[in-house]
């Protein structure tokens, strides 16, 4: 099966020092991909953190430094297609600067993404206090739809299950049938303008005895929908987990009746068939 690994991270990510351009790409060779997408962050917006964690470098990454070292490595590694990507953590005070650096540069693939909202970092967990389970993963995907469709200059929308990886909640995983009103938006929109849906496996692993699931039935509303593009991402932060758990989703993805699986060169798409 011909796979891609369209969501990672590397030594330019201000969270990638456990990792690096060459090695998450001779991990992905050895894992038999065909291809890898350098990510890396790119927040412009970082909340403050609470008094008992230190505070945040700031996210956003030296592009021509990133593409040059993908460029390097590519000629060492002829047997890999390794892709320039961003992934632009979309907040609502900083159009002005993800407008910017997506019309100044050139990447292959553009994830929007939410980390923050609301002056909070769900990572930490502030995000969640005061809010229940439905009101926190709702919030979350409401904001994913404003930001999404204010830009809509991007490739794939990244990890919507983001918010229930870190929550306090016996409810660990996003179902279609408590929030199919904006799941059915933000389908409906990726699906007709062209945008791919992630499976970010990253998030369908332990965290502090909680294990969130990918709903397949979200899968299925989007292939009703008219949605086709399905991404895979391991959103890796070092070089043990690309590919982690593709061939595993990838099954899943055929088994409903989707016949691709896609990502982006130079912004356009390209579709593998399963």
């Amino acid at each position: 099966m011909r796979l891609y690994d369209n969501h990672n991270h590397s030594q330019f990510s201000f969270d990638g020092h456990r990792t690096s351009v060459e090695a998450s790409s001779k991990a992905a060779l050895e894992a038999g991909l065909e291809g890898i997408c350098f990510t890396d962050h790119c927040d412009f917006y970082v909340p403050e953190m609470k008094a008992d964690h230190e505070d945040r470098v700031p996210e956003e990454f030296d592009i021509k430094a990133q593409q040059a070292e993908i460029d390097r490595v590519a000629g060492e590694l002829p047997g890999l297609k390794i892709l320039k990507g961003i992934e632009v953590g979309m907040y609502c005070s900083c159009h002005e600067k993800i407008r910017k650096v997506l019309s100044e540069n050139s990447f292959d693939q553009v994830i929007a993404s939410v980390h923050y909202l609301d002056g909070t970092d769900p990572f930490w967990g502030g995000y969640y206090q005061g809010k229940t389970w439905k009101q926190a993963y709702g919030h979350y995907l409401e904001t994913i739809w404003e930001e999404m469709t204010w830009l809509g200059d991007f490739d794939v929308m990244g990890h919507y299950d983001y918010v229930a990886r870190y929550a306090p909640y016996p409810q660990a995983s996003i179902l279609y049938k408590d929030f199919s009103d904006i799941l059915d938006a933000m389908l409906t929109y990726l699906s007709q303008e062209g945008k791919a849906l992630e499976i970010n496996t990253k998030s369908y692993q332990d965290y502090n005895g909680r294990t969130p699931v990918l709903d397949k039935n979200i899968l299925l509303r989007y292939k009703e929908l008219g949605g086709e593009i399905i991404s895979l991402g391991s959103d890796s932060h070092d070089p043990s987990r690309p590919a982690c758990r593709f061939t595993e989703y990838a099954s899943l993805v055929k088994s409903l009746g989707f016949r691709y699986l896609a990502h982006f060169e130079k912004r356009q798409l390209v579709q593998i068939p399963l």
